[in-house]
């Protein structure tokens, strides 16, 4: 009975400690890290690379998720969607927190170190950083601008796992990194439409918050033109062939109906579908550029 009700309890604990880490966000960064490795080389990636770079990459991820899960405790709290968190509901202590961030990062750091690179290493602490710190404690409290500037990070992902198996950063990962850089202000934004009360009573400078609901829809629809534009990128510089462009094609007119309609005839359920939309249309557009990938050396 005692070690039934004690492994609940270890249970419950780990499953606390696991929610620090953002599993959603971490798994849609891992898998365009992956794809980024992948795309990196004609044939397969390494074994030993490919698992120690995906573990590396995930645990430092989760870590700059659990340190801005503890910057963002109380702002949390006010928020409903992040008010279940392990932090605001009292589960996890601040010190808990900060101790297993840097454990799970200290251990991701070494393995990148390690059994990969030190370039992977560095650029991954350095995403790290921009996240954790320049985002999470300087830019969000700061500016409206915080996701156009911390994208940046979220972007980094694709470069990290192309340097992981290259040991260099080229002009195709750099590719890879605009484009995410580019869909970041039209996910956010959609969901802070539809968030902006809770943004606003969290003290949170969201553009819909600063310059209003009109202003940011604009915004959406501008950013998600030149979305549209980068995601075509791959193909014109010939790193992806007809199979991505179709897909691209297809994903862009999707996102682009979405973000007219989020100009001409706003609701709050469609920023929502457009939020979630534009998680589906990161996913398939980069699992598109893999399926091209290795079509393009089969045929």
């Amino acid at each position: 009975m005692f070690q039934s009700v004690a492994g609940q309890q270890f249970g419950s604990r780990a499953y606390q400690f696991y929610q620090l880490t953002k599993p959603r966000v971490v798994s849609l960064i891992v898998f365009t890290a992956v794809i980024g490795m992948f795309l990196s080389v004609p044939g397969a990636v390494p074994l030993q690379i490919l698992l120690a770079a995906t573990i590396g990459i995930a645990l430092v991820a989760g870590a700059a998720a659990a340190v801005n899960c503890l910057v963002e405790q109380k702002i949390d709290a006010i928020m409903t969607r992040t008010s279940r968190r392990p932090l605001p509901r009292g589960q996890l202590t601040s010190l808990q927190t900060l101790l297993f961030a840097g454990v799970i990062g200290g251990i991701g750091l070494a393995l990148l170190h390690g059994l990969v690179n030190a370039l992977t290493m560095w650029l991954t602490l350095a995403t790290f950083v921009g996240y954790a710190i320049v985002y999470t404690v300087i830019l969000k409290p700061m500016t409206p601008q915080n996701i156009v500037i911390g994208g940046a990070s979220g972007a980094m992902p694709p470069v990290l796992g192309w340097a992981a198996v290259t040991g260099e950063v080229t002009a195709d990962a750099l590719t890879l990194f605009l484009i995410i850089f580019a869909w970041t202000p039209p996910h956010f934004w959609a969901l802070a439409l539809y968030r902006k009360n809770e943004y606003a009573k969290a003290g949170v400078p969201m553009l819909p918050v600063t310059h209003g609901d009109k202003f940011t829809r604009l915004h959406v629809l501008l950013y998600t033109v030149i979305l549209c534009a980068c995601s075509l990128l791959p193909f014109v510089v010939r790193m992806s062939g007809g199979i991505y462009l179709t897909a691209a094609l297809v994903l862009d007119a999707v996102f682009l109906a979405y973000a007219v309609r989020i100009y001409v005839d706003y609701s709050d359920a469609l920023a929502r579908r457009t939020f979630r939309y534009s998680i589906t249309y990161l996913a398939t557009l980069f699992a598109a550029l893999l399926a091209d990938h290795y079509a393009r050396q089969l045929f």
